[in-house]
């Protein structure tokens, strides 16, 4: 494909734009993966082209902004500490620029406050490395799902709110601060209770949102909030 890019570009601007239209109208959806780790990135990708999917790969945002092309039905796989414009900065750009690309970050630190900021900023998942590529797969065949039909996503933000809506007020008090990084220590103290009736809590959120970990807890909570 940049082989039959780097002809049309070298045969003028007509030619471009008809490339340009061509492919987005006819071309299988492109998986973008930015991640400055070159064994994490390469081993994302290979994983995926074994998997017979379309990939694109860059070490840095700079690079995936000058070769990307809105128009398909992508998304982006990219990781939260980059060099330059790091994770958060470019997704808030194509927020910004209404460039729709649902994206997965991805990262080896940071937590659930750096979850949440990646999802205010526009990502539709968020992986803590080191994952299987089995995780992988079902995050970005969930983005692009999305990227198909926005239906979808409105499916999920019914579904991600009645999981919400099922919980006591008490127990959004406890899902709020939790999310926003409070220990369950501080959490005691703010509400005047004892630090294992805030673990019954925090247990009883998972069990009834079926949250298997604080990132999907976070992400569905997000979702649910439109």
């Amino acid at each position: 494909m940049f082989e039959t890019y780097s002809r049309c570009l070298a045969a003028g601007p007509n030619n471009r734009h008809l490339f340009a239209r061509g492919l987005a109208a006819s071309r299988e959806p492109i998986i973008y993966i930015v991640d400055h780790d070159n064994a994490a990135r390469t081993d994302l990708r290979d994983w995926l082209k074994d998997d017979g999917r379309a990939v694109q790969d860059f070490s840095n945002s700079e690079d995936f902004l000058m070769a990307f092309r809105p128009g398909g039905e992508d998304c982006l796989v990219i990781d939260a500490n980059l060099p330059g414009i790091n994770g958060i900065a470019l997704l808030e750009r194509l927020k910004e620029s209404r460039r729709c690309l649902p994206a997965i970050m991805m990262s080896g630190c940071g937590g659930i406050s750096l979850a949440v900021r990646a999802m205010k900023a526009g990502a539709v998942d968020f992986i803590e490395k080191p994952a299987s590529c089995e995780d992988f797969i079902a995050s970005i065949d969930r983005a692009l799902g999305l990227s198909r039909d926005a239906k979808m996503s409105l499916d999920c933000q019914a579904k991600a709110a009645a999981h919400i809506d099922g919980l006591t007020p008490r127990q959004h008090e406890v899902m709020d601060m939790v999310l926003a990084g409070h220990p369950s220590k501080n959490i005691a103290v703010d509400l005047h209770i004892s630090q294992r009736t805030v673990e019954n809590h925090r247990a009883s959120i998972m069990r009834k949102t079926g949250s298997k970990s604080l990132p999907a807890l976070a992400r569905l909570a997000l979702v649910a909030a439109g």
